[in-house]
């Protein structure tokens, strides 16, 4: 999980790749400004985008900073733009598509939290020293004025770059003050950047962890989606719990750091989940896009939650032995609810409790012991999350045993070939009983009721034993299941 973009750089190696990144930009960048100089307003290109500019990474996506207001900055743009948007405009923000380019500009302005409030007063302000001033990070409070191309650094932005730290412009405790959101971003950004942080803005974020609680779930759930699929999560999730932020956003998380697991007891669960989220990231080319493909965050969070049953489930047995039994059952619930507090999308939900429930089904195939019976269930049972289940499975193991890891590889292997072979001869991934609903209500001589359901469900189950039937195999064992089903019923008085 290397990134190239992320060594350390020079001040002077620093300086060459924004002037490279500005040049390739300076059409749009130059027209934009030179429209809002004539109508007598300033305009600047700020924040994330002078910072991807000085590691290589600039996108189709510029933010700009402004003296205008929003409707002068919508009056500037029109004529110019391809569209035009003003979602924002309650935040000074109006929005716009320029060829390839995606534009924010937002006026100069200052935000400020109300001590029990979740949503930011917003005020214009009148300069651009005071719109950096009041952003969460150095590295993200530098500017270039436009047309000009003038270089606005009042805060050491690029020096903190250069030395890959992450520093507020003022005092941490009124940045968090202001925006208590900042603490997530902190650590979103040295998983996304590889930066370490301050150990002042470290001892700030410990001081005043709780204050995220005013923070709307929405918000919190935006950031931790950002970190987790972000090139180095592990950063990030450690000064979560380090600082005890997550004690308040994702508490499953410290918790597993107090239990030994019974497989490894050489590390705490909570050090194997983060080796199981890492090994995770490098299989996550399984799902398409190879190499380079986008960050899967429904395999990485279930990867981050799998062991979360753990602490619930502990018991201590005879000679010292450590259990976990039903961990994935008490997991897959303490997911889900979660997952809903943070306001997660049902889809989501379901994927990620699914497989937690379902991570440790494999360790019941032995050497092979599964019938193709048991094959069939695995298969429906993962439904649509099949191979990230296959991902996470594989990530699971974490034992520094070689010969141990070689035989759940080979183990592993071999499922999944049983996999493919039967899929081939049965469409697995669809499996339905042989009879429909309105068969079974024709063969049996019955209406719409309860009944057809558990005749649906005993055909489903008799599919997954005895694989395909033909349609006079499964009406006779329809036939047989439902005179036995008669002859049980109590007599009617």
């Amino acid at each position: 999980m290397s990134d190239a973009s992320l060594q350390p750089l020079t001040i002077v190696e620093i300086q060459a790749r924004v002037a490279d990144e500005l040049a390739r930009i300076g059409s749009v960048i130059d027209e934009l400004g030179a429209r809002f100089t004539a109508a007598g307003e300033e305009l600047a290109l700020v924040g994330g985008p002078v910072r991807d500019a000085m590691i290589g990474r600039l996108q189709n996506d510029l933010d700009f900073t402004t003296s205008a207001r929003p409707d002068v900055t919508e009056r500037l743009l029109a004529g110019w733009a391809d569209a035009v948007w003003d979602m924002g405009r309650d935040f000074g923000t109006i929005g716009c598509r320029k060829g390839p380019w995606q534009v924010e500009i937002t006026t100069y302005r200052s935000e400020t939290y109300d001590p029990a409030s979740r949503k930011p007063d917003v005020d214009f302000g009148d300069s651009l020293e005071g719109d950096l001033g009041r952003r969460d990070f150095s590295v993200n409070a530098m500017a270039v004025r436009v047309p000009g191309r003038e270089f606005v650094d009042p805060f050491g932005g690029i020096v903190d770059l250069a030395e890959r730290v992450l520093r507020t412009p003022g005092a941490p405790e009124d940045s968090f003050s202001d925006d208590p959101l900042r603490m997530m971003r902190a650590a979103r950004f040295a998983a996304q950047l590889g930066f370490s942080v301050a150990p002042e803005v470290v001892e700030a974020m410990t001081a005043m962890a709780g204050r995220i609680e005013i923070i709307s779930a929405e918000r919190v759930r935006d950031e931790l989606v950002k970190l987790v699929c972000a090139p180095h999560p592990r950063l990030g999730l450690t000064l979560l719990v380090e600082t005890g932020l997550a004690a308040h956003v994702l508490p499953e998380l410290p918790a597993l750091a107090l239990e030994r697991d019974e497989h490894h007891r050489h590390k705490d669960v909570y050090e194997h989940t983060l080796t199981v989220l890492e090994q995770t990231i490098d299989l996550e080319h399984r799902l398409g896009g190879g190499r380079d493909a986008a960050p899967d965050f429904i395999s990485r969070f279930a990867a981050l939650m799998h062991d979360v049953g753990k602490p619930r489930t502990r018991r201590f047995e005879a000679g010292g032995v450590v259990t976990f039994h039903h961990h994935d059952v008490v997991g897959a619930k303490l997911t889900r609810k979660r997952m809903q507090a943070l306001r997660f999308s049902n889809h989501d939900i379901e994927a990620v409790s699914r497989l937690v429930e379902l991570h440790l089904r494999f360790h019941g195939y032995g050497s092979g012991e599964w019938t193709d019976s048991a094959v069939r269930r695995y298969v429906r049972d993962a439904g649509d999350q099949l191979e990230r289940l296959h991902i996470l499975t594989r990530a699971d193991c974490t034992t520094r045993n070689q010969r141990k890891a070689d035989r759940l590889r080979r183990t592993y292997d071999a499922l999944e070939e049983r996999i493919a072979r039967l899929s081939e001869e049965e469409e697995l991934a669809a499996i339905r009983p042989d009879l429909d609903g309105n068969r079974i209500m024709e063969v049996l001589g019955i209406g719409p009721g309860r009944e057809v359901g558990q005749a649906y469900a005993f055909l489903l189950e008799l599919r997954m034993d005895e694989g395909p039937q033909t349609p006079e195999q499964a009406e006779a064992a329809l036939r047989a299941w439902w005179a036995g089903r008669q002859d049980q019923e109590p007599p009617t008085r």
